[in-house]
């Protein structure tokens, strides 16, 4: 799928999203023409689906990350669906998944501080529907955090 000088290509691009097209060009070995038409290719494959601002959530003022693990009812075939629906209208939410096996989804919330936190997990999450079990993870420190492949 992906030539040396692509694999060259995508993992400046990846170290480096801003980076102007002709200094990638410059860094993978190939010219900005060539660079625009194979990023432009990447793009149109779905490889790349958009370019994304990380963002500092503590540099914003929130300081508390949990990790909620959720079992969900499923007596109701529209658990998942009226579940996830209604997580989405938590503003606090920044990122679900959900699994296969013992823990059916997964909700990473941030917070301004404990108070808060205590504040939105009465409020909003134990609201939500069709849940069996909860397990909360606060997040202490992160360690590796990467989108990279190994290419």
């Amino acid at each position: 799928m992906l030539d040396d000088a692509g694999r060259r290509l995508l993992r400046h691009l990846l170290d480096a999203p801003e980076t102007p097209v002709a200094e990638l060009a410059r860094r993978a070995g190939m010219t900005p023409a060539t660079a625009a038409r194979r990023i432009e290719r990447l793009r149109a494959d779905g490889v790349l689906r958009g370019q994304h601002a990380v963002i500092d959530w503590r540099a914003l003022g929130y300081s508390v990350g949990v990790s909620l693990r959720f079992t969900l009812d499923k007596t109701d075939p529209r658990a998942f669906d009226e579940f996830q629906a209604a997580a989405r209208k938590v503003p606090e939410v920044i990122e679900m998944q959900t699994f296969l096996g013992r823990v059916d989804v997964r909700l990473a919330l941030v917070a301004r501080d404990m108070a808060h936190y205590q504040e939105v997990y009465r409020a909003r999450i134990l609201t939500l529907p069709h849940i069996a079990d909860i397990e909360a993870l606060m997040h202490i420190s992160s360690i590796k955090s990467t989108r990279a492949l190994p290419v």
